[in-house]
């Protein structure tokens, strides 16, 4: 890296004129994570017209700030609503929900700013010395690694739902088969469409994610009204305590180099990342039964990775051209027409474009985690709207994100059919996780799947062709074992103690 490059950079960052950029594109970024159904993808389409006429500099520093901004801005609907932002906020619901029922909505929200700040840091130190060769790993992944990779991941969360992996394994299954419907890409065989025309491309994620979530979250409720919830009404402090502090701190330090490298591998993106740092805290974590019922590092981890994987996902895009996920595929298509092309070549072609950009991702983080504490004492002001007015205010949220997407009425039966969907998972006590997660990666997880046979000649033995592979086998051998391993261990120590 050269040194007066860097600073060069730092200097353009820090003119009024793009801070005032590295805070709108923030700002706004928060404000469309929130809203169900849109995301940073719909943020950074949106406002590319605005950018027409703009310097390449400042028009990149705008989008991508509304990118990182959309990380923070998720959660928060996660925590007080159930509602994710879009699919990387979902694992906020997780812990960050029930925090809020336990009266601890203001602490959960502090815990997740300051957790996407670290992580967001991190993932930019790392984004200036590992940009290169991490790229070049990033290359190395085929196919069969890709495969190998979503199993892992499939593998690891089933194998912690605990008590519950029978009913966990059946969930992932449905999520695959879900996951299938649409029109077959390498075969153009319609599956599973019922002959609706609107089934033709597969059932959008985020209408499944706002239908269990959200819907299904009003209609359990709705069915419980009447059993009053006192805790709801009590919002906590507005600042995490030392101990959920220290229960946190080292997760998100470990959470933080995760996301960045899940989210230099092209297609992983957020969700992968912020699902694998949440399994993986779980495994490493002496109270694992306190997850899902509000343990801070079950929050904390996977706001952590999440952002720094949105920062990661930059790599592939501007080193190599290749998108990471849906929204640096928009911003692709926004370099492109703002006269910048991305690969190989740009570094050097555009130093100090670059190097701007990555200086203002520094000041963007600083600015986001003012913005999120300072807004916590409004946002925890929704725990207080009386329940026959927010549930019926999440309901038009969901249907007018839900109808955004396509335009389609079509879409509003999906999304009650998956609010009972998510009603029932709630009632019988199914995990929602394997099922949601089994619907993010299942489609090019089957693709994968069946390029790396073709490229082995229908061998199962291209699976294990590279290190990579091999290793990747072994951690989900590991994943899947471990549970059994752990069982056998603690049930010996009991008869030993007899």
């Amino acid at each position: 890296m050269d040194f007066s490059v860097f600073m060069d950079g730092l200097s353009q960052a820090m003119t009024p004129t793009n801070l005032m950029f590295v805070f709108i594109g923030g700002f706004l970024g928060t404000v469309v994570g929130m809203l169900p159904g849109l995301g940073p993808a719909t943020g950074v389409a949106v406002l590319i017209p605005v950018t027409f006429g703009m310097e390449p500099v400042a028009a990149m520093i705008l989008l991508v700030a509304i990118y990182y901004g959309a990380m923070y801005g998720g959660s928060r609907s996660s925590i007080l609503l159930n509602t994710p932002g879009d699919a990387s906020a979902i694992t906020a619901t997780f812990d960050g929900y029930p925090m809020a029922k336990k009266g601890e909505a203001g602490q959960a929200l502090a815990l997740s700013a300051v957790a996407s700040f670290i992580g967001g840091i991190f993932a930019v130190i790392g984004f200036i010395f590992l940009a290169a060769p991490l790229a070049d790993f990033a290359i190395q992944f085929g196919p069969s690694e890709y495969f190998l990779l979503m199993l892992f991941t499939l593998s690891a969360i089933v194998s912690l739902s605990t008590g519950n992996m029978l009913k966990g394994f059946i969930a992932m299954l449905f999520g695959l088969l879900l996951s299938t419907i649409g029109v077959d890409p390498q075969s153009s065989v319609y599956r599973f469409t019922m002959d609706i025309p609107q089934l033709s491309e597969g059932i959008d994620f985020l209408i499944i994610i706002i239908g269990i979530y959200a819907i299904g979250e009003v209609l359990f409720n709705f069915i419980q009204i009447n059993k009053t919830k006192e805790d709801n009404k009590n919002v906590g402090k507005i600042w995490f305590t030392k101990k959920q502090w220290k229960r946190s701190r080292n997760p998100i330090l470990r959470s933080g180099p995760l996301g960045f490298i899940i989210g230099v591998l092209p297609g992983a993106g957020g969700s992968i990342a912020s699902m694998l740092s949440y399994t993986t805290e779980k495994q490493f974590s002496k109270k694992p039964e306190e997850f899902g019922k509000g343990a801070p590092e079950g929050l904390a981890a996977p706001e952590s990775a999440n952002n720094a994987a949105s920062v990661g996902s930059l790599i592939p895009l501007l080193s190599m051209g290749i998108p990471g996920s849906g929204t640096t595929a928009v911003l692709l298509g926004a370099m492109v027409m703002i006269g910048l092309q991305p690969g190989p070549l740009l570094f050097e072609s555009e130093p100090e474009t670059i190097w701007t950009l990555i200086n203002s991702m520094f000041v963007g983080n600083i600015f986001l985690i003012i913005i999120n504490i300072v807004m916590v004492g409004l946002l925890i002001k929704i725990l207080d709207t009386p329940p026959t007015f927010l549930y019926p205010l999440i309901l038009m949220l969901g249907f007018i994100g839900a109808y955004t997407l396509s335009y389609s009425s079509v879409d509003f039966y999906i999304l009650l059919i998956f609010g009972v969907l998510g009603l029932l998972f709630k009632l019988l006590d199914f995990p929602i996780t394997p099922l949601i997660l089994a619907i993010i990666v299942g489609h090019d997880m089957e693709q994968n799947f069946r390029k790396s046979l073709i490229l082995s000649d229908g061998s199962m033995a291209g699976f294990a062709s590279s290190p990579i592979s091999i290793v990747l086998i072994i951690m989900i051998i590991l994943s899947v074992s471990t549970p059994f391993i752990l069982k056998a261990v603690k049930k010996r120590k009991i008869n030993l103690n007899v």
